[in-house]
């Protein structure tokens, strides 16, 4: 076996998955002259956004506090200061997504609160990912037959197999369009289809080939 003929190939898959996953970033915001007035204030706001998320569970499956951020605000001519200001994040993550524009509405509803996103992704653990591997691997052996049967030959073991790497796509943003009936809004959202590659090199043994 070891001068019998190889063929080499590359294998190639490619495809688009519905989202597992959705990722979106609220943040608390105060300001005000006074310290004091604006910790209680920023302390407030951020209470109000968990108070929302706890009664959105168990559609959110996951929620992290991010930075918190406060500081003093000069003047420019000098470092007087005129003002404090503060913002607190928390990321929150959901698979429910029947749920995921009215949500958004109702945190985007509270007093200095900012909402970003969705950002629609899969799960580290998708079986997209599997099913795309083994699409690769798939087409890599087509394409090895492809090559033998034209040189009057055929596929007769593997000798070897590598992973030459898998991605996923950027991150998508949402889609999203606004309706009002009477004075409830609401907010439609489009998931965005995920797009999932996978390659693979393969080396495959062939019987002799038919020449001429």
């Amino acid at each position: 076996m070891a001068d019998a003929p190889v063929v080499a190939v590359r294998g190639e898959a490619y495809r688009e998955a519905a989202p597992e996953l959705a990722r979106f970033t609220v943040t608390a915001t105060a300001r005000d002259r006074d310290r004091e007035t604006t910790l209680t204030r920023l302390a407030e706001r951020a209470a109000a956004v968990r108070a929302l998320l706890d009664a959105a569970e168990p559609a959110v499956e996951r929620r992290e506090t991010g930075q918190v951020h406060v500081w003093p605000v000069t003047k420019r001519s000098g470092d007087r200061v005129v003002a404090y200001q503060g913002s607190v994040s928390t990321t929150v993550t959901t698979t429910d997504f029947t749920v995921l524009g009215d949500l958004m509405l109702r945190l985007a509803d509270q007093e200095q609160v900012e909402v970003a996103g969705p950002v629609w992704s899969l799960r580290p653990d998708s079986p997209a990912y599997r099913e795309v591997r083994q699409a690769a691997i798939a087409d890599a052996l087509v394409r090895a037959r492809e090559y033998a049967e034209a040189l009057g030959a055929r596929v007769i073991a593997l000798r070897e197999l590598s992973d030459t790497g898998m991605s996923a796509g950027p991150p998508m943003m949402v889609k999203a369009a606004y309706a009002r009936s009477g004075e409830q809004p609401e907010l439609e959202l489009d998931p965005a289809p995920q797009p999932v590659q996978a390659s693979v090199e393969a080396r495959f043994t062939i019987s002799e080939p038919v020449l001429g």
